[in-house]
């Protein structure tokens, strides 16, 4: 039985088989292993478990998803609450809004960590106090060590997210993204010039001591001339100009002041715009929106000219409040949260249908598609949960 027990144990660290055989107390384990060793390889592996995640590398995971540079610039993105002694993060909690419910549920539950898709702190705050439902939220969250973190926009708005998400109820199609999203520069401006070698050393000198500047390798036009390309901010511009216009009589007419381009970032930006693979009736728009929101009714208007029956191939969509993303664009069908009257108005005018399913109907979903992204990034020892006391404050009665 001992060889059988051996055999067995080939995949077993060698500190693990020489302890064995060292210690009373391992010899009765494999003893026990002989009649079940199935049972020791799991309880043995449970020790060596990753440990739970520091707050910071959790950041960096949600980092990774979601950059929060995709935000708007109006959002109140990234950590909201940090507590004074933070601990481990063993229990992820994630909800759409983070009310008294939700946080009564994050406690019970003993989480550690609060992703709010809407920021529960949005407007500055000059006082924390228990009269204010959102800042006595704050309060609790400080109290029970559990940070608080809002992607919002930028959920938005990455490639994968929400609003592909809310499109893809309607089945495959080519996505476009409505309003694109561009790479953040440091800088605003391209200066090109040429200048005389014998001052180049000089000026590219006291160019490159300049803040916000960045300095190219200079190219060599012939003999007499260099080429230089610097990128600057453009609070640097003037100081640059300056310095360059002190070598006036050096420099060449070639001086150029161009304003510097942001790249795209190719399929992340505000709302979505999809040409259906199979173009479906507004009727089967309506039931396959109810299935992919989990919810019994939606409202729907009909564009002009439109019946239940006419034809859905181009469907517009942006999560929560779209109308300001949704404006002017061409499409039988918009999907969003919520829109004024009057936008719907406009919106069935020109012959699009409408459906709103209230605003945050419009996002929760996403919520478990988002657990299983961030369960597959982090230890298998940390819970990722979705919210059950999490619910839209409207209903149909």
């Amino acid at each position: 039985m001992s060889r059988l027990i051996l055999t067995g144990c080939k995949t077993l660290p060698k500190i693990f088989l020489l302890q064995s055989f060292r210690s009373v107390w391992t010899r009765s384990i494999l003893q026990i292993a002989s009649c079940n060793f199935c049972f020791i390889l799991p309880r043995y592996y449970s020790s060596f478990r990753p440990s739970p995640m520091e707050l910071k590398d959790v950041l960096k995971v949600l980092e990774d998803l979601a950059p929060l540079s995709l935000a708007e610039p109006w959002d109140n993105v990234g950590l909201l609450v940090e507590p004074s002694e933070p601990r481990p993060i063993k229990t992820v909690l994630l909800t759409n809004d983070l009310t008294e419910a939700v946080m009564d549920e994050a406690r019970a539950e003993g989480c550690d960590l609060i992703i709010s898709y809407h920021p529960p702190l949005f407007r500055p705050i000059k006082r924390l106090v228990q009269n204010d439902w959102k800042q006595r939220l704050a309060i609790r969250a400080v109290e029970a060590s559990i940070a608080v973190f809002s992607p919002h926009t930028s959920w938005d708005n990455v490639g994968g997210g929400v609003n592909d998400w809310l499109v893809g109820g309607l089945g495959g199609g080519r996505v476009s993204v409505l309003t694109q999203a561009y790479v953040d520069l440091p800088f605003s401006h391209i200066v090109e010039f040429q200048c005389k070698n014998d001052i180049s050393d000089a000026l590219l000198c006291e160019l490159k001591a300049l803040e916000g500047v960045l300095v190219q390798d200079p190219l060599s036009c012939d003999a007499t001339k260099t080429q230089v390309s610097l990128y600057c901010s453009g609070s640097a511009l003037a100081p640059v100009v300056d310095k360059v216009t002190q070598y006036i009589i050096a420099v060449d007419r070639s001086l150029r002041i161009l304003k510097a381009e942001k790249p795209p970032r190719l399929g992340h930006g505000q709302g979505r715009r999809s040409v259906l693979d199979e173009p479906v009736t507004v009727a089967t728009a309506v039931k396959k929106m109810k299935s992919h929101l989990g919810l019994r009714h939606l409202r729907l208007a009909l564009g002009q000219g439109c019946t239940q029956e006419s034809f859905v191939r181009t469907v517009a969509a942006c999560a929560g409040s779209g109308a300001s993303v949704l404006s002017g664009v061409q499409a039988d069908l918009y999907v969003t949260g919520e829109m004024s009257h009057h936008e719907v108005l406009d919106a069935v005018a020109k012959g699009t249908s409408v459906i709103l399913s209230d605003h945050s109907n419009s996002e929760r979903g996403y919520l478990s598609v988002f657990r299983q992204k961030l369960t597959e990034k982090v230890p298998a020892d940390v819970i990722v949960m979705v919210s059950k006391a999490d619910r839209d404050p409207l209903e149909v009665v």
